[in-house]
């Protein structure tokens, strides 16, 4: 069993539950997160915190990004930089 999102299943034109016959191909690209530069700035200004960050794997690194990419407004945005960058020096601690 492979799990499949509703988006990509309706794209598919299969439903919950088909049997399907499919090819799967590792992907062995890099895969790359694209840092913010508001974010990237945060980090420079901590090594410390920019260390960590380096060695999380992408989808980890994707986390962070996307909690402060889905920032409505500035302030928020500027919250969330600031809590990334703190949990990062504690997880360094």
């Amino acid at each position: 069993m492979i799990p499949l999102s509703a988006e990509n299943r309706e794209s598919a034109g299969v439903a919950a539950g088909d049997e399907v016959d499919v090819d799967i191909e590792p992907d062995t690209e890099p895969r790359e997160v694209t840092v913010p530069p508001d974010f990237t700035e945060a980090l420079d200004r901590n090594a410390d915190a920019r260390r960590y960050f380096n060695g999380l794997s992408y989808s980890n690194k994707r986390r962070y990004v996307l909690s402060i990419e889905g920032a409505k407004t500035a302030e928020t945005r500027e919250r969330r930089i600031a809590k990334a960058v703190s949990e990062l020096l504690e997880q360094h601690s």
